[in-house]
């Protein structure tokens, strides 16, 4: 039996040596190497030739969604499988334009993540049927990359001054962007246009 080769990418310390832990308690399964950010990814998964990554969604220095793209552009033979805690639809929406191939919910039986990496090497594609039926439902990210761009720097509290010098726009543009952002999310202002962007994943 040949092993599968895991990167394993999570913030998280406990929760990535717990399922370091249960996923090297496959027989096919070997986890050759481990990471704490997203930016680690693309060097760890070349220095180990790993057979597939195994990535969080939340991580400092690069989301698990960009990692995953990294990863198809340099590594295309690596498969990607997307863990997140929060099961938002436009989550899995991103995860699989970025070229993932599974997608599942953390709290997972280990059994059923490891089935997920043998079906991604066999050329399958594993979504989570209950995020799947939501992101169907929820329909597509009503925003453009631009809004999502000024949405996502609004979201700390940065006036639109700020926001216009952070993304060299006018303010007059901001404003724009913004209010286009806040009429899509039929929200009341720019807090909850954020709020609501979040909770669908859509930032």
């Amino acid at each position: 039996m040949s092993m599968i080769r895991l990167l394993l990418a999570e913030d998280q310390s406990m929760v990535r040596e717990a399922l370091a832990a249960l996923l090297g308690l496959e027989p096919d399964i070997e986890v050759v190497a481990q990471v704490a950010r997203g930016d680690e990814v693309l060097a760890a998964a070349r220095a180990h030739s790993v057979d597939v990554a195994l990535l969080d969604i939340e991580m400092p220095g690069m989301t698990g969604i960009e990692a995953t793209a990294r990863l198809r552009e340099a590594l295309p033979d690596v498969k990607v499988v997307v863990v997140t805690t929060f099961g938002r639809p436009g989550y899995l929406r991103r995860a699989m334009e970025s070229g993932a191939d599974a997608f599942l919910v953390k709290d997972a039986p280990a059994s059923q993540l490891a089935e997920a990496v043998r079906k991604v090497l066999a050329g399958e594609r594993v979504i989570d049927p209950g995020l799947a039926a939501a992101a169907l439902a929820d329909g597509a990210n009503p925003l453009t990359d631009r809004e999502s761009e000024v949405l996502r720097t609004a979201a700390d509290g940065s006036t639109n001054a700020e926001i216009a010098a952070a993304l060299h726009l006018s303010q007059g543009t901001v404003r724009n962007y913004l209010s286009m952002a806040i009429q899509k999310l039929a929200a009341r202002n720019r807090a909850e246009a954020v709020r609501l962007a979040r909770e669908k994943g859509w930032l």
